[in-house]
Order: structure tokens, then C-alpha cells, then sequence
């Protein structure tokens, strides 16, 4: 099966160790990975600011370069669903609608393609020690994906899984959210550290980077042990 990843610009400037992971991991599991180099941006952070027409440009170019995949595969539900968004920016534009509708439904988030496409729930991966999952806002309640995750992690040999108390709520990153509300966002990510310690776990998972980023600064800025780790990451991990 030939996949074509879409790896995020978090993944490609900040956290490239998430990018091989899933590389890797799609590798072991008999896909093809293809990896278009002119994708860039997929306009989020300026869509989510208010800035719809401006971020068309980027929208456009992101549909051309993954225009040729049949399965388009990203490590971030979030980024994932914004694709997803694409078809609603564009509703009754006769040409760039059927792009974006073709767009939308052949991306999936990681876990969701692995689960939901390839039949897989058991990778065939090891990690000794505590993990938690941090569930992010766009991926569980935009693009819908929730039981994926879950099903692959407590697959993995050797993990001690706990549920993270008040998974539902928000970390407080939200993308621009965390700089135009930095106090509130400060308020939400000590909730977040607070219900993780509860846990008692010695990892945090979660599938988007941005929360990871959000959740691993503050962890190291309240000096708490508890490492961050994406599942692609876990589900890579022979340990």
C-alpha cells in the first residue's frame, strides 16, 4: 500500500524524531511511504485566526501536492482534520471544492489509518513503564477519532495504562489560543499537569504535537519528571 505522509510543520522544524517514528512504523506495518517536498504549511494557525482568504494560498498549494496520493497519512489529528476543513472553506467553488472533497477523504490521522484501514490493532511493539494519553480537542471531537489510540496502545508489550482524569478537556495550546490568552492557557496546561501526576505516570502520550509541546514545556518548567512522548514513538519502540 502506498501512503504519502503529510508530516506537519511542528514535526518538520521542532520534533523530527515524530516524523521518523511514523515513517518507520508505517514501514514495519508493509506501506510505501511518500513524502512530497512541496508541501508546506496547511494554513491553520492563520485559518483559526480569522485570516480565511489569506490562507487559501496555502490550502491551494497543500491540494496540488498531495493531489496524486491514495492514502495521505499525518501524525497530528489536528492538522489531519484541517485538511478535513478544506471542502468547507471552498463550498461552491467549482474547482477547487471537488479538490478538497478528494483531499478530505483520502487523509487520515496515524492511528486511524492503522486501525481503521490496514485492520491493525496490535503493531507489534514493546515499551516497559506508566503511560497516560492526552486526547486533543480537534482530534477526538472534529475528526472523530478516539478509540484508535487506545486500542493500539494497550496492544503495546509492556505497558502499565492509565486513564488520564478529565481527559476531556483542553491543554490550553489551541495554536494562537496560548499566545492571544496566555493566562488563561497557563491556567488550562497546570490543570492538565496536575490531572497527568495524578496518574502517577512516568509518560505522557498524545497524538498531536502541538499539545505535547504545550504539556512537555510546562512538565519541564514545574521541573516535573514525567516525559512526553508521541505515539508514533510508543508504537515504533522495540524496547
Amino acid at each position: 500500500m502506498k501512503v504519502t505522509l503529510f508530516a506537519t510543520c511542528l514535526v518538520d522544524m521542532f520534533q523530527s524524531d515524530i516524523g521518523k517514528a511514523t515513517v518507520e512504523l508505517l514501514e514495519r506495518l508493509g506501506c510505501e511511504v511518500e513524502f512530497p517536498t512541496n508541501q508546506i504549511c496547511c494554513g491553520q494557525p492563520s485559518y483559526n485566526s480569522g485570516f480565511v482568504e489569506k490562507s487559501k494560498e496555502a490550502m491551494k498549494t497543500m491540494m496540488k501536492a498531495f493531489e496524486h496520493a491514495e492514502y495521505i497519512v499525518s501524525p497530528s489529528g489536528s492538522c489531519a482534520y484541517m485538511f478535513h476543513e478544506y471542502q468547507h472553506v471552498f463550498k461552491g467553488d467549482s474547482v477547487w471544492e471537488p479538490k478538497a472533497k478528494e483531499l478530505a477523504s483520502k487523509t487520515y490521522e496515524l492511528t486511524q489509518f492503522i486501525v481503521d484501514v490496514l485492520k491493525i490493532e496490535d503493531v507489534g511493539a514493546s515499551f516497559y513503564g506508566k503511560v497516560t494519553y492526552h486526547t486533543s480537542c480537534h482530534m477526538t471531537r472534529l475528526l472523530g477519532v478516539k478509540e484508535a489510540p487506545i486500542k493500539l496502545l494497550k496492544n503495546v508489550k509492556g505497558i502499565e495504562y492509565e486513564e488520564l482524569p478529565s481527559k476531556e478537556n483542553c491543554c490550553g495550546f489551541g495554536g494562537t489560543f496560548s499566545v492571544k490568552m496566555g493566562q488563561i492557557s497557563e491556567q488550562m496546561v497546570d490543570e492538565k499537569v496536575h490531572c497527568v501526576e495524578e496518574t502517577g505516570a512516568e509518560y505522557l502520550i498524545s497524538a498531536d504535537a502541538g499539545c505535547l509541546m504545550n504539556i512537555g514545556g510546562r512538565l519541564a518548567r514545574k521541573k516535573k519528571p514525567v516525559k512526553v512522548l508521541h505515539i508514533a514513538e510508543v508504537l515504533n519502540s522495540r524496547s
